[in-house]
């Protein structure tokens, strides 16, 4: 009798207040889980949203996540997310980039960008190429070069992959001129970019180097202004997943 006395004076305390401490659990999770995702990668980031998604979408209903096996697939869940810490590395390198190429950024000679490959360095090629050309103008962009050699140098960076990625625009090139095609002008390209890099310092074996031609563009190639964005040589600072 006593029990029942005691049960009653919870007022139905008992069966809200396990759900309530349920949801306070799992947005403590999901708050620890995003502090500083700004420095995450892409990829990371959509994982962890795919995550969150799956829990709320009928994956968990009410206290029964406080059962020691939906507690447990929780923390597998979590647990097999890439570590935080790879995308902190390539947070902390874009803020570097940014900071080092800030007067070419402004002036559209250098974007720094990220996406599912990773830290995306773009060159203008009008910048540092002459027309239809793979000769880098040395003298005027020499400077830029050794930065991001640097860049590729920091400790933080140790370990990482790089990819090289030449782009054209649509135009096509003079096949009795040096260069048959737009996939080998954005090979020579792409080329002459990591030989200036490695004799700067950087490590070849950890490059690796392609010719896209004209089939990623990121702008309109109809216009000038679009086909001037498309023309570009990217220095991918690779996610371990796209190694």
């Amino acid at each position: 009798m006593a029990r029942k006395k005691k049960e009653q004076s919870l007022g139905g305390l008992g069966e809200w207040v396990v759900t309530y401490g349920d949801m306070v659990t799992l947005m403590l999770c999901f708050f620890v889980a995003i502090f500083e995702v700004s420095e995450s990668d892409v990829v990371q980031s959509e994982q962890l949203i795919s995550s969150l998604n799956n829990i709320g979408m009928g994956g968990s209903t009410g206290g029964n996540t406080l059962s020691p096996g939906r507690l447990a697939e929780l923390g597998n869940t979590i647990n097999s997310l890439p570590s935080m810490e790879k995308g902190r590395v390539l947070g902390t390198a874009k803020k570097k980039a940014v900071s080092l190429f800030q007067p070419e950024i402004k002036s559209n000679k250098i974007r720094v960008s990220a996406d599912e490959r990773g830290l995306v360095i773009s060159l203008a090629s009008d910048a540092f190429f002459r027309r239809a050309s793979a000769d880098i103008n040395i003298e005027e962009t020499r400077t830029m070069l050794l930065r991001l050699a640097e860049l590729l140098k920091s400790p933080e960076l140790e370990g990482r992959k790089f990819r090289i990625e030449g782009h054209t625009d649509g135009t096509p090139t003079d096949p009795a001129g040096p260069w048959y095609s737009n996939w080998e002008l954005s090979t020579a390209r792409s080329l002459a970019v990591l030989h200036y890099l490695t004799d700067f310092g950087a490590q070849e074996p950890r490059f690796q180097v392609m010719g896209l031609s004209d089939t990623v563009p990121i702008a309109d190639d109809a216009t000038e202004e679009g086909r001037a964005y498309n023309r570009r040589v990217d220095v991918i600072i690779l996610d371990e997943g796209h190694l």
